[in-house]
C-alpha cells in the first residue's frame, strides 16, 4: 500500500482498481513536485524530443532514397504524406487511449512502437516496407505528445504551467529545426539509413528507463472503445488531411483523385463523428469528448492556435523551397540556415513560460501574432538576388514571435479544464494541429504553383516566377494572420478549475 484512497470519481467512471489517485494535493508535499513525477516529466519530454526530430528528418533524406529505391518523387511523398495521414488517423484516440492506458502504458506502447518503426525502417529491403515503418513510427509519435501535456496538465499546478510548458516549446521547436541539419550531416557522410540508427538506440535507451521509472501518474479509467466512433475517425480525418495534402499536390500536376473528393467525404464522416461523440459523451464513454471545446478559453485558444500552425508549417514548406530551388542552396546548407530561428525559438520557450504565469497570454501573444504577420512580409520580399542574411534575420523574427504564441495558447487552452478532461483536450490541440499544418502547407504550396505558373507562362524567369510565387503566398499568409490578431483580444487566463491544483514543480 502507499497510502492512497480510492475514491470514485464525480463524473461515474470506473476507476482501474489497479491505479490508485496518485496526485497529491497542492500542499501535500510542501508544494513541490515529487521526485517520481520530476522524472516522468523530464523524461516524457526527452522522448518528445526524440520522436520530434524524427519527423523533420525525412525531407533531406528524401533523394537518396530515391535513387537507391529507384523511385519518383510523387511515389517517395508518400513516407512524408503516410506519415500525416497516421497521425491524424491516431491522435483523436488518444484521449480514449491515455485514460485506459494510463501515464505508463502508454509511454511503453508509445516508445515500443516508435522504436520498432526505426528499427524496421533501417532495415527496409524496399519502399513498401520502408511506408509501413513510417506509419508504424508515426502511430507511436501520435501518442507521445497528448500523453506529454496531459501528463503536465495533471502534476502542474496552474501558477508553474506556463513554465512547463515553455520546455515543450523548446522541444517542439528546436527538434524540428535540428532535424533538417542532422539529416543532412548524416546523410552525406553515411547514407539514409543512417539517419534510423542514429535514432534507434536514443529511443531504446528511453523506453528502457521509462520502462523501469514511469508510473501512472492519474487515474485509469475502464472505458470501451466505440468500434463506430473509430471507423469515423479513421474516415474523417484521415480524407481530411489526405484531401488538403493532395489539394497543394494538384496544383503542380494532375492526381489520382480529385482532392474535392476526399475532402467532401472527410467533412461529411466529420459531422457524422461529432454526432457520435455528442452521444456517447452523455454516459462517459466518447473516444474524444467534445465538452472540451465548452471549457473557458479552450476554443478560442484553439482557433488561434490554428491560424497559427497555418502560417507556420506554410512557411516550413515554402522557404527551403526559395533557398535551394530559386536561391541554389545544398541541402545541409539550407538546414544550417534555419537552425538559429529554430534553436532561438526553443530556448525562449522556457522565458515566455515563466512570462505568462506572471502576466498572462495576451501581452505576450498579440506582439508575438503581429511579429508573424510582419515576417512574412520580410519573406515576400525575398527575390533569387536577396542575401543570405535577409533569410536568416526573417526566420530569426518568426520563429521568435511564433514563441510568443504557442506556449501561452497551450496553457490557455488547456488551463480552463477539468482533470478528467485534460488527456481528451490535448487531443483535440494535437488533431487541430495535424489539419492546421495540412491546410498550411496545401494553401501556401497551391498559391505558390498558381502563381508561379502564371508568370513563367509571362516569360519570367523560373527562379524569379518561384519567388513570384511565394510572394503571394506570404502575402496571403500576412492577411490571415490579421484574422488571428483579431482573435487574440480576447484571450484571458482561465481560473483554474475546482480540483485542477497538483504539486508544483521544482
Amino acid at each position: 500500500m502507499d497510502g492512497t484512497t480510492e475514491t470514485a470519481p464525480p463524473d461515474g467512471r470506473t476507476v482501474a482498481p489497479d491505479a490508485p489517485t496518485r496526485v497529491a494535493s497542492p500542499g501535500a508535499r510542501g508544494d513541490r513536485l515529487s521526485r517520481e513525477n520530476f522524472l516522468v516529466v523530464a523524461l516524457l519530454l526527452a522522448s518528445g524530443f526524440v520522436v520530434i526530430l524524427n519527423e523533420t528528418t525525412m525531407g533531406v533524406a528524401l533523394p537518396p532514397i530515391m535513387d537507391e529505391l529507384g523511385i519518383t518523387a510523387s511515389t517517395g511523398q508518400w513516407l512524408t504524406t503516410a506519415f500525416m495521414l497516421t497521425m491524424s488517423v491516431v491522435i483523436p484516440t488518444t484521449g480514449w487511449l491515455l485514460q485506459r492506458l494510463g501515464t505508463r502504458g502508454a509511454f511503453i506502447l508509445a516508445m515500443s512502437l516508435f522504436s520498432a518503426g526505426t528499427l524496421i525502417a533501417a532495415l527496409a529491403p524496399g519502399f513498401s516496407l520502408l511506408v509501413v515503418a513510417r506509419v508504424v513510427q508515426a502511430t507511436g509519435t501520435a501518442i507521445m505528445m497528448p500523453l506529454l501535456m496531459t501528463t503536465i496538465m495533471t502534476v502542474v499546478p496552474p501558477h508553474h504551467r506556463g513554465k512547463v510548458m515553455g520546455n515543450v516549446s523548446l522541444v517542439i521547436a528546436v527538434a524540428p529545426a535540428l532535424g533538417p541539419t542532422m539529416s543532412g550531416a548524416v546523410v552525406t557522410s553515411l547514407g539514409w539509413r543512417a539517419v534510423f540508427w542514429v535514432v534507434l538506440p536514443i529511443a531504446l535507451t528511453a523506453l528502457a528507463v521509462g520502462a523501469v521509472l514511469v508510473r501512472d501518474v492519474a487515474d485509469r479509467a475502464r472505458q470501451r472503445l466505440d468500434p463506430l466512433s473509430l471507423l469515423l475517425t479513421t474516415v474523417a480525418f484521415g480524407g481530411l488531411v489526405y484531401g488538403l495534402s493532395s489539394l497543394g499536390e494538384s496544383a503542380q500536376h494532375a492526381t489520382p483523385v480529385p482532392p474535392a473528393v476526399p475532402l467532401g467525404v472527410g467533412a461529411a464522416v466529420l459531422v457524422l463523428f461529432v454526432w457520435r461523440q455528442l452521444v456517447l459523451q452523455r454516459s462517459d464513454a466518447a473516444l474524444l469528448d467534445l465538452r472540451v471545446f465548452l471549457a473557458p478559453g479552450f476554443a478560442l485558444g484553439v482557433s488561434v492556435l490554428s491560424v497559427s500552425m497555418i502560417a507556420m508549417f506554410g512557411s516550413i514548406i515554402l522557404i527551403p523551397l526559395v533557398l535551394q530551388e530559386a536561391m541554389g542552396l545544398e541541402p545541409l546548407a539550407t538546414g544550417l540556415v534555419l537552425l538559429p530561428g529554430g534553436l532561438a525559438m526553443g530556448l525562449l520557450g522556457p522565458v515566455i513560460g515563466n512570462l505568462y504565469d506572471k502576466v498572462g497570454p495576451r501581452p505576450l501573444v498579440l506582439p508575438g501574432l503581429v511579429g508573424v504577420g510582419v515576417s512574412m512580409l520580410l519573406f515576400a520580399m525575398l527575390t533569387p538576388a536577396s542575401p543570405l542574411a535577409m533569410v536568416l534575420v526573417a526566420h530569426v523574427a518568426l520563429s521568435l514571435s511564433l514563441s510568443l504564441v504557442f506556449t501561452p495558447v497551450f496553457t490557455t487552452a488547456l488551463g480552463g479544464l477539468q482533470p478528467r478532461l485534460y488527456s481528451h483536450g490535448s487531443a483535440a490541440i494535437s488533431t487541430v494541429q495535424q489539419l492546421a499544418g495540412a491546410a498550411g502547407t496545401a494553401l501556401f504550396v497551391a498559391i505558390l504553383t498558381l502563381r508561379q505558373v502564371a508568370l513563367v507562362d509571362g516569360g519570367t524567369s523560373a527562379p524569379y516566377a518561384l519567388t513570384g510565387g511565394a510572394r503571394t503566398a506570404f502575402l496571403v499568409g500576412a492577411a490571415v494572420m490579421v484574422v488571428s490578431v483579431l482573435l487574440a483580444t480576447r484571450l484571458r487566463k482561465p481560473a483554474s478549475p475546482e480540483g485542477a491544483g497538483g504539486p508544483a514543480f521544482h
